[in-house]
């Protein structure tokens, strides 16, 4: 179980990223949700020991991780957002390059081992292909392979799926999936299909400060009844939003379709909808926008 309270950050620019974030996560896939500079990545960075904290707490275990920075990456595992890899190596090459870093100084095991872990990512028939050559899954894949050398407790992995394909995506996302099943994993992202479909348990995160945490499923049924759905008009879509809590709105065929909040019907040719884990993200956003 990672224990995490009251933990804050502020950067030399005044930008405070963490707000006093309260986080229980336990063994097995946990999502966390959030829009573009919430806070997400200064969260994962602080855990990864690649950055201080201002204040705050957080434990692994027996494992004081702001302070035991050492026995932190024993038992890490991380992906960062912007994964870089040499080009011109092979893949094979850079695992066993980081597999020695990650303390595998045995010949026989670490090859034993980067085997394994390239298999296991379905990259063991293009072991010997430069990384400049691999696609984004490609890239991915073989990211999360070096984030598993050491058999790692703790996986973070910071907007995974960012820029892949559907296929890469599914591939990838399966993986982390049977990952999960045996440590702590925290997938932190902006795609809220990616929290749907994997997570058991969940956080969303806007302006360094969580508004929620739970379980999707549990989420899901508080707005039950309460989700509208309508085709509008373009001009009136500003009437809408200024009326009524609108949650998201997309084109379809040149015109705005729109999901509003209410407990009851908003208006006139308004259908009510079964919710999904967007209709709650965006209404906690909306709820904290109307707060600020």
């Amino acid at each position: 179980m990672l224990e995490i309270r009251e933990l804050s950050k502020t950067y030399p620019n005044g930008v405070q990223a963490l707000k006093r974030v309260n986080l229980s996560i336990p063994k097995g896939m946990f999502g966390l949700l959030g829009p573009n500079g919430a806070g997400k990545s200064s969260l994962m960075r602080t855990l990864a020991t690649l950055q201080e904290a201002d204040s705050g707490s957080a434990t692994f275990g027996n494992i004081d991780v702001l302070k035991d920075k050492d026995q932190v990456r024993r038992i890490l595992g991380y992906l960062p957002q912007d994964f870089g890899v040499y080009p011109k190596t092979s893949a094979e090459d850079l695992l066993n390059h980081f597999a020695v870093l990650k303390g595998l100084t045995e010949r026989k095991q670490r090859a034993e081992v980067v085997q394994g872990l390239l298999q296991q990512v379905n990259l063991y028939e293009q072991r010997k292909r430069k990384l400049g050559t691999f696609s984004g899954g490609m890239r991915q894949r073989f990211g999360i392979a070096q984030a598993l050398l050491g058999d790692p407790k703790l996986v973070i992995v910071d907007e995974p799926t960012a820029g892949l394909d559907p296929e890469e995506r599914n591939r990838f996302l399966n993986l982390l999936a049977e990952i999960g099943e045996q440590v702590v994993v925290i997938l932190s992202t902006h795609i809220v299909e990616d929290v749907t479909d994997l997570c058991p348990r969940m956080a969303i995160i806007c302006a360094g400060q969580v508004l929620l945490t739970g379980e999707p499923l549990q989420a899901i049924q508080t707005l039950n009844n309460r989700v509208w759905r309508k085709v509008v008009s373009k001009d009136s879509l500003e009437r809408y939003r200024r009326d009524h809590t609108v949650l998201s709105s997309r084109l379809v065929g040149g015109r705005p379709v729109i999901n509003i909040y209410s407990e009851a019907q908003p208006d006139e040719g308004f259908e009510q909808i079964e919710p999904d884990l967007e209709d709650v993200y965006f209404h906690r956003l909306r709820e904290f926008e109307r707060a600020a």
